[in-house]
């Protein structure tokens, strides 16, 4: 007789998708990618590491976008998937007792199938902070720009409406050659004092090779006076990096939030 062939399918582990929201301080990494050449850790590798010694399997970390060099983070957002079935909160535990003092993972949970954290993000809030006063603050060395002259936030409050809206930003990107298209949507870009420092809050669909930091110096040049009205729209249309302001420390740069 034929024996019936046995139709159970085998077990198949089930794959979780898992969304990190994680806190870092950039001063001491090359960035949240690892780049040619780098003699800093990237931040990737290090939580990359510390799951693999947790889960036992060598993961990718899927972040919404790549901070650079010194830049910060209150609420990166990454995901991965694993078939390891540890519990969540477990997971969290493990990975901030492996994790170094300047990355932890603020919160943890499980996604659906087709979250992705760069794909599926609708735009992304950063600030850039200016200590601006007459001496530094040892307590804030890395943290924010140091800028000791007077600054006009009224000023650069106005002409920095301009940039409101959809344009090419190509007056702002450091490197055209790594970037498809320079042409981004500036959702909210608010520029407010509280006593002796400047907030510049930057909202967008996405963002050009240190496009918030060229900005941020050009407005540092409206606000000095440097830069007569309405320069700062010629600036824009002109699609020329030379004219616009330098490139600001990135220490002064933090990425708030993830918007979905």
């Amino acid at each position: 007789y034929k024996r019936c062939p046995d139709r159970r399918m085998p077990n198949k582990k089930v794959l979780k998708n898992i969304r990190l929201i994680i806190e870092y301080n950039g001063a001491r990494y090359c960035g949240w990618q690892a780049q040619p050449n780098a003699k800093k850790k990237s931040i990737q590798a290090v939580i990359e590491k510390a799951l693999f010694g947790i889960i036992r399997e060598k993961v990718k970390l899927i972040a919404s976008g790549r901070t650079d060099a010194g830049v910060h983070a209150l609420a990166q957002v990454a995901n991965f998937q694993t078939a390891n079935p540890i519990p969540l909160n477990k997971l969290k535990l493990g990975l901030n007792s492996l994790l170094p003092k300047d990355i932890k993972i603020s919160r943890i949970e499980k996604a659906s199938r087709s979250f992705h954290s760069r794909f599926s993000s609708k735009s992304k809030l950063y600030r850039y902070t200016i200590l601006n006063r007459g001496h530094s603050s040892p307590l804030l060395e890395g943290k924010v720009l140091f800028y000791p002259h007077k600054l006009d936030v009224g000023l650069m409050r106005r002409e920095s409406g301009v940039l409101l809206g959809r344009h090419d930003f190509s007056s702002f990107c450091a490197s055209l050659g790594k970037e498809k298209n320079p042409v981004k949507r500036i959702k909210k870009l608010n520029i407010f004092r509280r006593g002796d420092f400047i907030y510049i809050d930057i909202e967008a669909d996405g963002f050009l090779y240190n496009m918030i930091r060229n900005i941020v110096g050009t407005l540092i040049d409206v606000g000095r006076g440097r830069l007569a009205n309405g320069r700062l729209k010629e600036i824009l249309l002109s699609k020329d990096r030379r004219l616009a302001g330098q490139t600001v420390l990135p220490g002064g740069l933090c990425l708030l939030k993830v918007k979905y």
